[in-house]
């Protein structure tokens, strides 16, 4: 094949992923190698790629190919989510452009619709992991509402509530009036909001006087249905026993007492709205107290709020804060922060809201799920500092609203056959529903059965996603669930620990009686450059596919993973996907350059001997601090150590070390160690830059699929000879001295140079020819003292002269190295000066003092070597 002289992503990309997909590199079937398995973490079908995505789907793939690569059955099993609230609500809004409200259809009709939309739209975004490169396992595509999926999460309901688990109740829950559905606590966001607080005079039946209430929300006073004050507030004993009415409904409601009441805040009279306010409801409950529903589903009045009905709640609270200022009801107002509830999905200010809602009881089920995580370490959460917050949620865990009222999701198996309070019954399907309502009434016919409207909430199924998609809720025992089951590493958001992760590790244990996953990687949150999360809102989201199409898919997957550290927030910037980008570049230039050398049956040159066993060590060295990273996993110190690896040892020096001279031909034995380290260095590239390195891999021999790069070997530990590691490490900063006299005296490489040596540290000759091919020397003599009229320079206690040609200029060279000499004496008095304090020595940390003292001996070193220099040159 012929080497382009660009690499060409685009043309690359395309061309490998068929490649791979054609030769079914990515799919996975149980046999006797050791499973390695991921879950994807489903994204909505609504979705499309964005940076989020980006991050975590890269960083399961560099875990999935790299344990392809050690030999692992590695599975990735992709699937998304029906997101019941987000889809339905782009259903509604796409209907009503075409003029038909929800309301005009049946369900049946509305679902066509749904799964219309999701036919059409949904999935757009596992075609775009493509791009990316994600070597997901795609005949194995699910979907939450997959028949089977479906039936796993009506047959876990059915069950938890036989167990006794699950129940249905009236209560106070979270409602979204534009979703029109209740949520769960967790799906609530807690945001502090300025308001104001209103001050309402309600005056005492039968008498004169007024006692003022303060509320932040006065639309609510049409639902009062008492007054409460402390037993102990001695300003309010003589209310005991009386009435108040409400003002603008004028309803008379008792004055209570209840301990409840903080005497300090406001004005120690509350008034109570059962509907309202859960705390209310509380009080309510206890003091048997008629509880009124003001508000429609959609948060708009009902015939409760008189004249204001049909109005929104916001509209009200303007208009009814005017007219009680108007009638004299508004005693005064003041400014009030306070914490407001909004719907994480929609946005939507959430309205406590009494309502028969199903709710699946936690306690106990989340008891194996905490000692899990915390006690046994059969969980491990990367960065460990995420455990707090579970132990957090966990020991402090409600009861889940699992119930929604939409028509997109897994309708709740709950079948109604008469008026009373406990006439339904529970069962997988209508038919065994009718089995068990005639057990409790033998004359009920299939008609007479109303299946529950509400659905589930999209978690309830998400939770089991790790057993389901193996089949393992309605097979427990089939052999993919008892191959795959437990996975392997989990990679998600921290924003989701408690909503899924959380959730999967409880049905995992419930279900299975094992964890779902052994490992789980807590990705940070993708920020712009100024740490502001990237959003629509803000236009500061770069389009994900066209980063791809302007900086490759290796170039982007490097600059996603060079600024993220592992949990923490990631500073996204697109200079560091050019930064991939001319990796990439530097790759591929590197492999031209060796597949443009012409080969012959010569002698090995010692520098090329030695360089080759230099960087096999180095090489080494940098896989055992790979493995380590892996370990922990530290992906992006990972992907660090490769691009330093690469770049500095790989690209700037071996391949000087063996590059033959110009026009000459390289010998056998070297050229075939360097492909072999180039190999070597594909392989543990390949998790990261996928497309780059099979491109190149396929370039440097014939290969068949068998041989493919995705498909071949991780590397094996071998030695680490850190002797040699050690010696060059010394050897480059001599031959870095010998590059920067050449350069500040303009003297050519071509130009060979003499170089002594008074070798202190004695340093053994082993680098010497590398020393030489790359200072480009004619000789390296040994000396006893320094040399007269030549230039030096020092590499630890080791001096090094080069003998001045004439090309010099000596009184150039004098007044140059005595500006340095003056510059470094005022320098080293500064330093002395600072440790002659004894409150700085004393009081200062021992490093900041040991630093300091490194400057004086480093500064001291050098005033010895300048003024030897002064000298020769004199």
């Amino acid at each position: 094949m012929e080497i382009p002289s660009k690499y060409e992503p685009n043309r690359v990309e395309e061309h490998w992923y068929q490649y791979w997909t054609e030769h079914d590199f990515f799919s996975s079937k149980p046999d006797e190698r050791e499973p390695y398995t991921i879950v994807i973490p489903p994204p909505n079908v609504t979705g499309v790629l964005h940076m989020g995505h980006m991050l975590n789907n890269t960083l399961q793939d560099v875990l999935i190919r790299r344990a392809r690569l050690l030999g692992k059955n590695a599975c990735w099993v992709p699937g998304m989510d029906h997101a019941s609230i987000a889809t339905e609500a782009k259903v509604v809004a796409k209907l009503k452009d075409e003029g038909i409200a929800k309301t005009d259809l049946s369900r049946e009709e509305f679902l066509k619709h749904a799964w219309d939309w999701t036919n059409e739209y949904g999935g757009v975004i596992l075609q775009q992991l493509k791009k990316l490169g994600c070597s997901c396992d795609w005949d194995r595509t699910k979907f939450t509402m997959d028949d089977d999926m479906s039936a796993s999460v009506i047959k876990v309901f059915v069950d938890l509530y036989e167990k006794g688990l699950i129940y249905r109740g009236f209560r106070m829950v979270n409602w979204d009036p534009e979703a029109k559905t209740t949520l769960s606590d967790e799906e609530v966001i807690y945001e502090e909001k300025q308001g104001t607080l209103y001050y309402l005079a309600y005056q005492i039946e039968g008498s004169d006087e007024k006692v003022t209430i303060a509320t932040t929300r006065p639309e609510t006073i049409l639902g009062d249905t008492a007054v409460c004050i402390n037993p102990n507030d001695e300003r309010y004993h003589h209310l005991r026993g009386k009435k108040v009415i409400v003002p603008i409904c004028n309803r008379v409601i008792p004055i209570i007492e209840d301990e409840y009441v903080d005497i300090e805040f406001g004005t120690g009279c509350l008034k109570v709205t059962p509907a309202h306010d859960e705390n209310d409801k509380n009080l309510g409950d206890k003091h048997n107290l008629e509880v009124i529903d003001i508000f429609n589903e959609d948060a708009t009045l009902n015939s409760y709020g008189l004249h204001y009905q049909g109005k929104d709640r916001f509209v009200v609270r303007k208009e009814i804060s005017k007219e009680l200022e108007e009638k004299g009801f508004l005693v005064k107002t003041e400014q009030h922060t306070n914490k407001v509830g909004t719907s994480e999905r929609t946005k939507a200010v959430i309205e406590p809201r009494l309502s028969d809602q199903w709710f699946l009881k936690m306690e106990n089920l989340a008891k194996p799920a905490l000692d899990g995580v915390l006690k046994t370490n059969d969980v491990k959460l990367y960065p460990k500092k995420f455990e707090n917050t579970y132990r957090h949620w966990m020991e402090n865990i409600r009861d889940w609203n699992i119930s929604r009222q939409l028509w997109w999701g897994q309708q709740i198996p709950a079948y109604y056959f008469g008026d009373g309070k406990d006439d339904f019954v529970v069962a997988e399907t209508k038919e065994e529903a009718l089995e068990k309502a005639k057990s409790k009434n033998p004359e009920i016919q299939a008609s007479d059965l109303r299946q529950d409207a509400d659905v589930l909430d999209t978690w309830f199924s998400s939770w089991l996603w790790p057993i389901s998609v193996f089949g393992g809720i309605l097979e427990p025992e089939n052999d993919e669930v008892n191959y795959y089951y437990p996975t392997s590493d989990l990679v998600t958001g921290p924003d989701i620990l408690f909503f899924w992760v959380a959730r999967m590790i409880i049905a995992g244990y419930e279900y299975r009686g094992k964890r779902p996953f052994e490992n789980v990687y807590l990705t940070g949150l993708v920020r712009d450059k100024q740490r502001r999360k990237m959003s629509k809102q803000l236009g500061n989201s770069p389009d994900a596919l066209k980063l791809i199409e302007d900086f490759g898919a290796d170039g982007v997957r490097v600059g996603l993973l060079l600024s993220s550290a592992a949990g923490n927030d990631l500073m996204f910037d697109e200079a560091l996907c050019q930064q991939g980008k001319n990796f990439a570049n530097k790759i591929w230039n590197a492999f031209r350059l060796v597949k443009g050398w012409e080969v012959d049956d010569l002698p090995q040159p010692e520098a090329a001997k030695i360089g080759i066993e230099w960087y096999t060590a180095k090489f080494n060295q940098t896989l055992a601090e790979i493995e380590d990273h892996f370990s922990k996993y530290r992906i992006s110190d990972a992907l660090m150590a490769i691009y330093k690896l690469v770049w500095d040892d790989f690209c700037s020096w071996l391949l000087e070390i063996v590059k033959p001279a110009y026009q000459q031909p390289i010998d056998k034995t070297t050229l075939d160690a360097v492909i072999h380290l180039f190999e070597q260095n594909l392989k543990i590239l390949h998790p990261f830059m996928p497309f780059l390195s099979e491109e190149v891999w396929q370039h440097i021999a014939e290969r068949t699929p068998e041989q493919a790069l995705i498909v071949s070997q991780w590397p094996k530990q071998g030695e680490v000879n850190a002797a040699i590691i050690a010696d060059f490490d010394f050897a480059a900063e001599v031959i870095s001295g010998i590059r920067t006299i050449r350069k500040e005296k303009n003297i050519p490489q071509k130009e060979a140079l003499e170089l002594s040596i008074l070798n202190s540290e004695k340093v053994g000759d082993k680098m010497d020819a590398i020393i030489t091919k790359l200072g480009n020397l004619s000789t390296i003599t040994p000396v006893d003292s320094g040399l007269d009229g030549a230039l030096s320079f020092r590499v630890k206690s080791n001096e090094y002269f080069i003998p001045i040609s004439g090309a010099i200029d000596i009184e150039a060279e004098i007044k140059k190295i005595t500006e340095e000499l003056n510059y470094t004496r005022g320098f080293l008095q500064s330093v002395q000066k600072k440790l002659s304090n004894e409150r700085f020595v004393n009081n200062a940390p021992e490093k900041v003092v040991a630093v300091e003292k490194k400057k004086a001996a480093d500064a001291e070193a050098k005033i010895e070597t300048l003024e030897k220099s002064l000298a020769s040159l004199g």
